[in-house]
């Protein structure tokens, strides 16, 4: 449609008078989505079983329903709630006339058990099978690995150990299990800044694999695990086990696996940059054998001397190599797409620390720091289950087991959808919410609402 000169231009230089009043105003209309979410999900009921009955005024899953929200609308640090501390739908989805200030969730925080962590971890796993179950997957794949939470000040529970970001400071070093298919995270192990990434991994793994098989009997597990995992113990605990594995090697330690790399003239070609070959070896120490694929990519350095532009432009080309041991049958080309993919998971965890404030260290107290975290998990889960019940699957299983939702990420969920201007009213009696006219935002918001109802 043409429009006219006149149509489109305004003059606007005037500055217009501020006014502040008591009014049922939100900046989160969006938030009405989640508040279905809840209930489909029954997230309250579930969330009170986690604590103790008490007679304080805010009850602990309340609190720990707040920093869910509190997360989801994008806040970092506690404080910071006083910015929307009179938002009324915020208000609504908590089931509260009044927020609770910084002083009760920091004292909520501080006096978090070890029981109720621990029944949260297990609800964080439970809404995770209850999506799994749903899909019904026959092949499921899980990623193991750990990621620097690091801390400026001192912590209980925090360590210096190995940052090459921020050298000499204390962290935490949590050791998370995720769910490719899915993109969320299945359960985390809390440990100290200064461990390696295999303590307790062993352990650890075998409780995750035997709750999924406990929940999905039948289901053919994978497993990907990077060199800081290689031992003998985990791979004969995941072949035992029946899973089917692939670990990246540090082949650095083994001269005979350098010999090799040395002496082989024929490699397969798997792409323009990528090739391979494979062998039945094991190191000596080891009781059996195991399959070796041996990776080399070609990476194109630049020269850095002059050239004569009028030529050509000389590149030369070097070679780097990996090397992955696993017990799958596949061809190589596919055990080498299927171990590339865990890549996946490093954006789980820049997702999780950009956008769900992950990183963040809120309290002196590990069972503080462990509960804000397990927090920070449930809100970046919500958002994926969110997006899952609402849309069809994008696509079907990949060779590198890449989610099957392109999902968007929470800073755009809450820009597009949660960030939303609306006023609360209620003409002749009726709870209405309304938002500006927008076409985009009003047929998101009808989708996600009818989805959701259809899935309830």
């Amino acid at each position: 449609m043409k429009l006219s000169r006149k149509a489109v231009r305004r003059k606007s230089h005037a500055i217009p008078t501020l006014r502040f009043e008591q009014q049922r105003l939100t900046s989160f209309s969006g938030l009405v989505v989640f508040q279905v979410l809840f209930g489909r999900l029954d997230l309250k009921r579930r969330l009170r079983a986690c604590f103790e009955a008490g007679g304080a005024i805010y009850h602990r899953a309340t609190i720990v329903l707040s920093l869910i929200v509190h997360l989801l609308l994008g806040y970092r640090q506690l404080r910071d709630a006083r910015y929307y501390r009179d938002d009324p739908m915020v208000r609504r989805l908590l089931g509260l006339a009044r927020l609770p200030d910084v002083a009760t969730v920091s004292r909520c925080l501080a006096e978090a058990s070890i029981a109720s962590i621990e029944k949260i971890r297990r609800l964080c796993r439970e809404l995770v099978l209850e999506r799994l179950v749903a899909l019904a997957l026959r092949r499921l794949t899980l990623d193991f690995d750990g990621s620097v939470i690091s801390t400026g000040r001192w912590a209980e529970g925090t360590a210096v150990g190995f940052n090459k970001k921020k050298k000499g400071q204390r962290s935490y070093y949590p050791l998370f299990c995720t769910v490719a298919q899915t993109g969320q995270v299945f359960d985390l192990l809390h440990r100290p800044g200064n461990v390696h990434d295999s303590r307790g991994a062993r352990d650890f793994l075998i409780a995750c694999i035997e709750q999924i098989r406990a929940a999905l009997p039948g289901v053919v597990l994978e497993v990907r695990l990077d060199s800081a995992f290689f031992s003998d113990e985990i791979a004969r605990t995941l072949h035992e086990l029946g899973v089917e594995f692939s670990i990246s090697v540090p082949f650095e330690r083994f001269v005979e696996l350098k010999q090799r790399i040395e002496s082989r003239r024929r490699w397969h070609r798997a792409n323009a940059e990528l090739s391979y070959f494979e062998d039945h070896w094991k190191p000596k120490s080891w009781p059996r054998r195991y399959r070796f694929v041996f990776l080399r990519t070609a990476h194109h350095r630049r020269s850095k001397q002059p050239v004569q532009l009028d030529l050509f432009e000389p590149v030369d080309t070097e070679f780097r190599y990996t090397v992955v041991v696993t017990n799958k049958t596949v061809h190589a080309a596919a055990v080498v797409r299927f171990h590339h993919g865990r890549g996946a998971q490093e954006g789980v965890f820049a997702e999780l620390k950009s956008q769900g404030q992950l990183d963040y260290v809120p309290t002196r107290t590990l069972a503080g720091n462990q509960l804000y975290l397990l927090a920070a998990i449930l809100a970046y889960n919500l958002n994926r289950e969110l997006q899952m019940t609402v849309e069809p699957p994008d696509r079907t299983t990949t060779p590198t087991r890449a989610a099957l939702w392109c999902f968007n990420q929470l800073d755009t969920v809450r820009r597009t959808l949660v960030q939303r201007a609306g006023r609360l009213t209620r003409p002749q009696g009726e709870l209405t919410l309304t938002v500006s006219a927008n076409n985009e935002v009003r047929d998101e918001l009808l989708h996600c609402l009818d989805q959701l109802q259809k899935a309830a």
